[in-house]
């Protein structure tokens, strides 16, 4: 299935909240990506099925002064080898498969999600969400990436080992009943990478996304820097 990853726009939150109220279904309140989107600390993408649009927007497409800031450095950094320019299909027909995003404060960039549609799992998107985290961190001049994760979500812990974070805390009880919305007091597995602009870092990323792409065909990665 062929898609690619652009930033995150304002026409695209009701898509995004749906996929958070399916992936994060005892999260309360559920974010407010209109305010993320406004928060200069916060960047989001999402990933776009280029096959499949929707009917409806939910606002009017972007103006050209909109496409400044994060989304220039994003069309530089994730590109398409299917996209004979750099121009990409109108933003109010695209049809979002997962989203992902994080605050950078300092030199630490903290992931905040990563999610798909459960029927697009396990084709890739997390990983390519996640690779795509990492490049833009790079372009932000983090050093530090960090997130919390449920001590159960073994499979996720799997593939953020997988891309260099390790184990550094735990936050017992992390995720606690909010509202009339019943959480299980689970703790959260806090880990972080080491420098990511590090020589060594670097050349394991870029293995890692070799393999990545050969083995789903479907996202490059092109770094600005």
């Amino acid at each position: 299935m062929p898609y690619y990853v652009r930033p995150m726009r304002k026409e695209d939150v009701t898509q995004v909240t749906e996929i958070d109220r399916e992936a994060f279904p005892n999260q309360w309140p559920p974010p407010n990506y209109h305010h993320e989107l406004r928060n200069r600390l916060a960047h989001y993408i999402v990933a776009c099925d280029e096959e499949k649009t929707v009917d409806t927007p939910e606002v009017q497409a972007p103006s050209n002064e909109d496409l400044t800031g994060l989304a220039s450095r994003l069309r530089r950094l994730f590109s398409r080898n299917r996209l004979s320019s750099n121009e990409l299909p109108p933003p109010d027909r695209h049809y979002i498969i997962g989203f992902a995003g994080f605050w950078v404060m300092a030199d630490e960039a903290h992931i905040t999600s990563i999610a798909a549609w459960e029927a697009y799992r396990r084709q890739g998107i997390g990983e390519t969400l996640l690779i795509s985290l990492i490049n833009l961190a790079l372009e932000l001049n983090a050093r530090l990436i960090t997130l919390e994760v449920r001590s159960s979500n073994t499979a996720a812990q799997s593939l953020y080992a997988k891309y260099g974070f390790t184990q550094v805390g735990t936050r017992r009880g992390y995720y606690t009943d909010r509202g009339y919305h019943i959480d299980n007091r689970e703790d959260a597995v806090l880990m972080s990478t080491q420098d990511i602009t590090s020589a060594a870092f670097q050349a394991q990323l870029e293995q890692l996304k070799q393999v990545h792409s050969r083995k789903w065909g479907t996202a490059f990665f092109q770094t600005a820097l």
